[in-house]
């Protein structure tokens, strides 16, 4: 049997091209300046802030004509199901297709197919793509954009990490949650923590500032999430982590002096074999000083501002 295999499509800013990629190098070991990816890795594009949808193959061929034969093996009796064509814009080098022929393929293709069609609440729905001169059919996923609904939060600051970036931070963490532990122990509001529980990752977080603490938790119970968050130093973790992120504390609330943005990075040092770091300052030097190697790096900007994302090992 053939091994699976899936089709990606993205839609990102300009100024969330870099964290994409490393997003995508993060999930699939590889990236690529298109916005579409084709892997065997199987992701839930619902976790990722960039992806659009993901097309698991089922039949490919050379021509149109050879999808559509391939199609009508499929039965499923009284069960709904509903085809959609992928190409509303270019994907990498290949055009778009106008509405009208789109539409015409979908039709082709659903009339082979033993079921019953429903455009409004399908059971199943089917997706149908061109790339390179190839024509691939599949079962397809859309995202449902869960960080979205995370934006307005009872508690936040104007310098905590957008939604879509603590997102993808925690994807860039935490790829393959299966069996891994991670730690926020600088979590602010709470930001990433919300997003990494919403997939499922197994993460605590802490903070100094019990005021913050107290507004993560609420943060985190409004979505109806469940997490553990303490109060205290960094210098108080005592267990063991696969992963580590921090937000290097910074605004015009936290002062925090060069010699403590070393000490933050000790201290994960301490407990920790991973940390990805995001960062207003270059601590390039810090990160060597205390013993981790620089494996990925990307810079994420939104205007004139912009963090560097670190990954560290």
């Amino acid at each position: 049997m053939k091994d699976k295999e899936f089709i990606y499509t993205y839609i990102r800013h300009r100024d969330e091209h870099d964290l994409c990629r490393m997003e995508m190098r993060a999930f699939f070991g590889i990236d690529t300046p298109s916005n579409v990816l084709k892997s065997p890795v199987e992701i839930d594009p619902s976790r990722s802030p960039f992806m659009n949808e993901r097309l698991e193959i089922l039949y490919e061929g050379d021509l149109f004509e050879q999808i559509t034969t391939q199609a009508e093996q499929i039965d499923l009796g009284n069960s709904t199901f509903k085809v959609i064509c992928l190409n509303t814009t270019e994907l990498g080098a290949t055009d778009k297709i106008g509405h009208a022929e789109r539409r015409k393929l979908e039709r082709q293709i659903g009339l082979g197919i033993n079921g019953e069609p429903d455009l409004d609440s399908p059971e199943t729905v089917f997706g149908v793509v061109t790339l390179d001169d190839k024509w691939y059919f599949g079962k397809l996923t859309i995202s449902g954009n869960v960080w979205f609904h995370h934006q307005q939060k009872p508690h936040m600051y104007s310098t905590a990490l957008s939604t879509r970036v603590a997102r993808a931070v925690a994807n860039i963490a935490v790829p393959h949650p299966e069996g891994v532990r991670a730690i926020d122990p600088c979590c602010g509001i709470g930001t990433v923590l919300v997003e990494a529980l919403s997939m499922g990752i197994n993460i605590v977080g802490r903070d100094i500032n019990r005021r913050v603490v107290l507004g993560s938790r609420k943060n985190i119970a409004h979505f109806g999430l469940t997490g553990d968050v303490a109060v205290g130093p960094i210098a108080e973790v005592t267990d063991n982590y696969d992963v580590t992120i921090i937000d290097m504390p910074y605004n015009l609330f936290t002062h925090i002096t060069a010699d403590e943005q070393l000490e933050i990075i000790k201290e994960a040092r301490r407990f920790t074999k991973k940390v990805v770091i995001v960062t207003i300052d270059t601590i390039d030097h810090m990160i060597e000083e205390v013993g981790f190697h620089i494996v990925d790096r990307c810079v994420a900007r939104k205007g004139t501002f912009s963090r560097q994302v670190l990954i560290c090992q």
